[in-house]
């Protein structure tokens, strides 16, 4: 079993940074790519950033330049910095840990980029 939590989404103006954290927790051996993805308002979720085990890592087209990926060195904490925040990254933000039989859930952080 894996466990995530994430944290560090709150209130921001737009132009401001968050940096969300994930930490796994259980038996993380072995994952194949740990991701963010976020939920807007009466939208579908989208996927948002993803690191693999050797730290190559792939970001959506709407979050390059702004939105970095990474994790600690026991790879038990995944990132999420975002810069230059805007009102349209309002969301919940949710990291997913990806191994070979299933894909495990956090709970999400909420993200709020004020105008």
């Amino acid at each position: 079993q894996v466990q995530l939590v994430e944290s560090g989404g709150g209130l921001v103006q737009a132009g401001g940074s968050l940096r969300l954290s994930c930490v796994a927790s259980g038996s993380i051996d072995n994952f194949s790519t740990m991701r963010w993805y976020r939920q807007a308002p009466g939208e579908q979720r989208e996927w948002v950033a993803s690191i693999n085990p050797e730290g190559r890592t792939s970001v959506q087209t709407f979050a390059q330049g702004r939105f970095t990926i990474s994790t600690n060195a026991a790879k038990s904490t995944v990132y999420l910095h975002m810069n230059k925040l805007q009102p349209d990254d309002t969301g919940v933000y949710t990291c997913s840990a990806v191994f070979p039989a299933r894909a495990y859930w956090g709970q999400g952080t909420q993200v709020t980029v004020s105008s």
